[in-house]
């Protein structure tokens, strides 16, 4: 996954840009940023409105003093000559304009050219895979690093099968389950990301078949991410619920990426629920969603419900938790790992996101170009970002 050489970009005027710095994530990623920057960060928040911008470096100021130094750049998603001009001045851009398969595809062209560190938030298989068609050459021959679901998409899921692979022996098959416990709410716009998704499944299956299309195969080992049925699972006592999000498909490119995860690797994901009756209700209520979201007047309306910058306030984001509990084997050992935190859609979120590009502009990392996973990018180095930042990996038990 090398490509030509990282080139210096050390002469850039920002170490860092934030584009969408004032939509609910994007302020919350802000203020991350303002209260943790190391000495010497050289950082701007972008959009368009370069004055609810100045209002937003108004209140980051408040909470750091050294935020006053911050840059205030005007960037649109509809202007692509100022994407280009705001990725040839970073040598990292992170951005929350979604959804991303409407928002995100000429600022990804533009960092692919510029040779520029690339991250968001994406949940959109669709966006990923489009992108990876698109640009992940051009991004090798530049040295620019493209990853995406730098979020609760996907952080926890990658790094935690990362962190449960170095648990388990070397060059054996290797089988986990993860299972995810959340206790949040979800903001305007990653609402509408999910409805988008749901409307667009001929256009995400195109969009699959075509990367297969371009992607080569791995030789001499396999490493695949599959869909598990509905069942009890006795190893964590709760319901088990199929999760067919884009956590399996970065988890399956991180262990294709990398020869640790083994000659023959499998990964499977599950909402876990404790009662029958909730997770029947679950399986009912997403159906209905996917269904209402075919029908374009009902999409709209639902849209309506949460509108996009909204989202949960601080007191029910301070109450907000997850956990993802992966239960991993292979050559004759077993292992229970965990990845938990705060507040899942928001402040880690947050937390996980400007970490990301923290550690894509300062970490030594391996040598790795075009479009690649969390865990391929920044394994280790994220990995001990995040636990000093407070976000749990830990070893529950082994067997």
């Amino acid at each position: 996954m090398s490509g030509q050489g990282k080139a210096d970009h050390s002469d850039r005027a920002y170490d860092i840009v934030l584009f969408g710095a004032t939509g609910f994530v994007g302020a919350l990623t802000a203020e991350y940023l303002a209260a943790h920057a190391p000495e010497g960060l050289r950082w701007a928040i972008a959009g368009r409105d370069t004055r609810k911008l100045e209002r937003l470096r108004e209140r980051l100021t408040a909470l750091a003093p050294g935020a006053g130094e911050v840059a205030v750049l005007h960037a649109d998603a509809a202007e692509p000559a100022s994407l280009r001009e705001l990725a040839h001045h970073a040598r990292v851009v992170a951005t929350t304009v979604g959804p991303y398969v409407t928002y995100g595809h000429d600022l990804v062209a533009a960092c692919a050219d510029a040779g520029t560190d690339y991250v968001d938030l994406t949940g959109e298989p669709e966006f990923v895979d489009v992108t990876y068609v698109r640009h992940d050459v051009r991004a090798r021959e530049t040295g620019a690093r493209l990853v995406h679901a730098c979020g609760f998409d996907s952080i926890p899921y990658d790094l935690g099968v990362y962190f449960t692979v170095g648990q388990l022996p070397e060059g054996v098959p290797l089988r986990i389950d993860g299972f995810v416990s959340v206790d949040a709410t979800f903001s305007g716009g990653t609402f509408a990301s999910a409805l988008g998704q749901f409307a667009r499944g001929r256009q995400l299956a195109e969009a699959a078949r075509d990367r297969r299309r371009h992607e080569p195969r791995v030789v001499g080992r396999r490493a695949y991410a599959t869909t598990g049925a509905p069942r009890f699972a006795k190893e964590i006592g709760a319901w088990a619920l199929p999760l067919p999000t884009i956590d399996m498909q970065v988890v399956q490119r991180s262990a294709r990426a990398l020869e640790r995860y083994g000659p023959d690797f499998r990964y499977r994901e599950y909402a876990a629920v404790r009662h029958l009756p909730v997770a029947v209700g679950g399986v009912a209520a997403m159906g209905a969603l996917f269904a209402a979201a075919q029908v374009p007047a009902a999409r709209r309306r639902l849209a309506d419900l949460v509108r996009p910058g909204e989202g949960p306030d601080e007191a029910r984001r301070a109450r907000s938790r997850f956990s993802v509990r992966f239960v991993g084997e292979g050559g004759g050992q077993r292992v229970f790992t965990e990845v938990s935190g705060g507040d899942p859609g928001y402040g880690e979120t947050a937390k996980m996101f400007a970490e990301s590009a923290l550690c894509l502009a300062f970490d030594d990392l391996p040598g790795t170009a075009g479009q690649v996973t969390t865990a391929a990018a920044m394994g280790d180095a994220l990995t001990a970002r995040l636990r000093a930042a407070g976000i749990r990996f830990r070893v529950a038990a082994k067997r």
